[in-house]
């Protein structure tokens, strides 16, 4: 059996993101017998113990806490400076650790910050096998800046892994960039195909629609999002000024954007269109994806996306720009012609271009039947969480046997 220490700024069960979740899917998947993980990770919530086994990972918390803190106390002092604190305190914690439990290897999710201390350990301790899982859905060229005061550590982040893991070709191509030269492999996030596939019927549809207080002829365009800059939302609903009457815009997810947005739809003559329904939780996504009918993320950046996988398994037809790691998968019969169709790509900031292609799916049945077809296709067999686990587990052993 193999010991192997997670480097994660955060884990369950609070403040879950696309990282933490495609580490549980993972090691849930890898049995015990074969890999035992640990993970270095931060507090926050003074409720939760300093150590506890979750799935197949004993985890390790450290640094500051707040009582119940909210998604907003993360950005407040002290917990804002929680991560810049981190990149060194977790290669710390990570020498105690392997005193007692001998690690053979550590894994790194995201180069910025937990890069750096895996970095750092690995100078340390070269005998422990090192791999660098790139996650990050910011352009480099702004991560980069964050990790400017700290760049030798950052960059060493890249240079001293045996191994890396990228989510997109694009990402993958920034590793390289940044000096990594050894096993790397593009092996990306996928979703519960299954659970997003499951159908509803159609009374289930109606109620929730109804509880949308969408009206029979209604269109419902729909995006799950983190609402920040990076993620576009503001884009749809200026495309939506664009779109008839009968065009509403559903939106789930939180972030610090929602004011802003908010008062984008007041002033774009919109706000009694667009719906903000909070987060949502997993069991309930693809009920409420099926509920819609256009799926839009006009992303600016993206390390890869998983919502969009998650609409492409429930069947929606997917608009998105093809940035970053998008492109791995969204093939547009215009700009793709080499490749079967997965959705309509649009330029970024471009709400124009938005409301042509919600144009386009309404005009065109026949065509978006056989583009969310493919689709589903494509996620089933590249992007279900049993296949990436194998995956994952076959690199961690290829880099166990390089000398």
């Amino acid at each position: 059996m193999k010991k192997v220490l997670i480097f994660s700024l955060n884990y369950y069960p609070r403040f879950i993101g696309g990282a933490e979740v495609a580490i549980k899917e993972i090691t849930d998947r890898i049995a015990p017998s074969d890999i035992e993980f640990h993970m270095v990770t931060l507090h926050f919530d003074a409720a939760l113990p300093r150590e506890e086994q979750i799935g197949n990972v004993h985890i390790h918390r450290i640094g500051m806490t707040r009582g119940a803190p909210s998604v907003g106390d993360l950005q407040k002092f002290p917990l804002r400076y929680a991560k810049y604190w981190y990149q060194f305190a977790a290669a710390r914690a990570a020498a105690k650790l392997h005193r007692t439990y001998r690690f053979d290897a550590t894994w790194a999710m995201m180069a910025h910050s937990c890069g750096i201390p895996a970095g750092i350990f690995k100078r340390r301790h070269p005998e422990v096998k090192y791999l660098l899982t790139l996650q990050e859905g910011d352009p480099p060229e702004y991560i980069e800046r964050l990790a400017w005061p700290v760049w030798p550590w950052f960059v060493r982040g890249f240079t001293e892994a045996d191994a890396l893991q990228a989510i997109s070709t694009f990402l993958l191509a920034w590793g390289k960039r940044m000096g990594f030269s050894g096993l790397a492999e593009v092996i990306p996030n996928a979703v519960n195909t299954r659970h997003f596939a499951a159908p509803i019927t159609p009374e289930e549809r109606e109620a929730r629609r109804a509880a949308l207080s969408a009206k029979e002829d209604d269109v419902l365009l729909v995006t799950t999002s983190r609402l920040v800059k990076k993620n576009a939302v503001d884009d749809v609903i200026r495309a939506l000024a664009l779109l008839p009457e009968n065009m509403r815009f559903i939106v789930y997810g939180i972030g610090p954007d929602e004011p802003m947005l908010r008062e984008l739809a007041e002033r774009e003559g919109v706000a009694a269109r667009v719906r903000f329904e909070g987060q949502i939780s997993h069991a309930e996504l693809p009920a409420a994806l099926k509920a819609c009918d256009i799926f839009i993320r006009p992303s600016r950046s993206e390390g890869m996306g998983n919502s969009f996988v998650e609409a492409m398994a429930a069947e929606l037809p997917v608009i998105a720009t093809q940035e970053g790691g998008i492109a791995d998968f969204l093939f547009d019969e215009r700009r793709n012609p080499e490749e079967e169709a997965t959705g309509l790509a649009v330029d970024k900031d471009s709400p124009v271009q938005i409301a042509e292609a919600v144009r386009d799916i309404r005009a065109h049945p026949e065509k978006v039947q056989r583009i969310t077809k493919t689709a589903k296709t494509l996620a089933f067999s590249k992007y279900d969480w049993n296949i990436i686990a194998t995956r994952m587990k076959a690199l961690f052993e290829r880099m166990f046997s390089v000398s």
